[in-house]
């Protein structure tokens, strides 16, 4: 304990020595005068500093530029229906692009100095879907690009097309026979279409096994198509552009039992009423009505006649034509250009089957070019068959009721011949067709 304390006493008197030296120095500053004024630099004062640059540099980090033109790309197949078309396009560049302005309008034939009304979307994706739009219609598309710098420059144009609408098929006009039919229809749309396609689908088949047969790339509104015999089958058809196909057709429906056809209202004699179904035809009492129309080159004027539409299928064609007794009838076949203004059977282009009846007398000609053989029938018969054989250049004739063969001709048909009849007086008569050939016909 002594000896700490004699330390800390030591220390102690060390301590206040040096305190009294400092406090003598101190106070020898205190008593001396001294200028204690600082003299400043006017460029000190004056100056500031300048951050510009560092805030351009920032800046240019920071900014983003104005995108590029986007490039529309050109139609894809199968790419558009009747009221809406995708359309896509691309931008080659890294621009940021926070979204899409798309433009279009109809092209149209229009008169210098009117513009087709335009249509603009936004979008976020390089394609769109665009709906509400016209079938079979072309559409000129554009499109732009846009960031918070600005809008880029548009696109080129590109033309899409939307699929067409289904075509209208005539079943009034279908015509068929065993081997073939031939299939009519409207196309439904203003403008052209590129094809059309024919599908076939067998009575048999399940619908859920889809199509049986497809015709594809008809350039025209008709098409002649090859069937199984003994069938019925249910068609449709499709419209086709560089859009797409269209939707089905309504469906009709084609029996392969028989031949098949009707009569042609553009050939009637005015005196002739033909009926809803095209297979009657009736000439009344009145033989001509107040606004009678004029004639024309491919109507009967003088013969009361009518021909039945075309069978364009070489191979045999069988159809039936119920008659009274007492009517005055001439049922046969003729070239599509047979005199309108001349009886049939009296010319090259026709052969015919004639009956006149004068109480209790029935008369009966085969005419060809005013000729005919001397026959004489027994049994008048109240339905005719007729047979007509392209590949043998055969016309028969029969009585269906009791199976008797008529008359045949030995023709040459260089061309497909049409189905005609006439009624000398009024009446009717029905056609039969659609039926398949009785075992007698089949021998001749």
């Amino acid at each position: 304990m002594e000896t700490i304390e004699e330390m800390c006493h030591e220390e102690k008197v060390d301590f206040i020595k040096d305190a009294v030296a400092m406090a003598d120095r101190l106070r020898k500053f205190l008593e001396t005068k001294t200028d204690v004024d600082i003299s400043t630099q006017p460029a000190l004062e004056d100056q500031s500093l300048d951050f510009s640059d560092v805030e351009q540099l920032l800046g240019s980090i920071n900014t983003i530029p104005v995108p590029s033109a986007p490039v529309i790309n050109p139609q894809a197949p199968n790419s558009a229906t009747g009221s809406s078309v995708r359309v896509c396009w691309s931008l080659y560049s890294d621009d940021t692009v926070e979204s899409y302005q798309l433009s279009y309008r109809p092209v149209r034939d229009s008169s210098p100095g009117k513009d087709q009304a335009e249509f603009t979307m936004t979008v976020k994706e390089t394609y769109c879907l665009v709906i509400n739009l016209v079938p079979n219609t072309q559409y000129e598309f554009w499109v732009t690009a846009q960031n918070r710098a600005g809008v880029s420059p548009a696109s080129e144009c590109a033309v899409y097309m939307t699929a067409p609408s289904p075509p209208i098929i005539k079943s009034k006009e279908i015509r068929s026979c065993e081997e073939a039919a031939l299939i009519c229809w409207e196309s439904g749309n203003l403008n052209p279409v590129d094809s059309y396609t024919v599908e076939l689908i067998q009575a048999e088949t399940p619908e859920a096994s889809g199509v049986t047969e497809s015709v594809v790339g008809i350039p025209t509104c008709e098409a002649l198509v090859q069937l199984q015999p003994q069938q019925t089958y249910t068609i449709y058809v499709r419209a086709l552009n560089v859009g797409g196909p269209s939707a089905r057709s309504e469906p009709a429906t084609v029996h392969t039992t028989g031949s098949y056809f009707r009569l042609n209202q553009h050939t009637c004699h005015p005196w002739l009423t033909i009926s809803e179904d095209g297979l009657t035809a009736v000439r009344s009492e009145r033989k001509t009505s107040a606004r009678e129309p004029p004639p024309r080159s491919t109507r009967f004027s003088r013969c009361v006649a009518v021909m039945g539409t075309l069978i364009p299928v070489r191979g045999r064609h069988y159809w039936e034509v119920e008659v009274d007794e007492r009517l005055d009838y001439t049922v046969g076949v003729s070239f599509e250009d047979v005199p309108k203004q001349e009886d049939l059977g009296t010319n090259s282009l026709s052969w015919c089957m004639r009956h006149t009846w004068a109480s209790p007398r029935h008369k009966y000609e085969f005419l060809h070019n005013k000729m005919t053989p001397d026959i004489r029938i027994t049994v008048s018969p109240r339905k005719i068959g007729i047979l007509l054989d392209y590949e043998n250049s055969k016309l028969s004739f029969f009585n269906v009721d009791i199976s008797q063969h008529l008359y045949t001709f030995t023709c040459q048909l260089p061309q497909f011949v049409h189905p005609c009849f006439s009624l000398e007086k009024p009446g009717c008569l029905k056609i039969h067709n659609g039926i398949s050939m009785p075992k007698h016909v089949t021998f001749y």
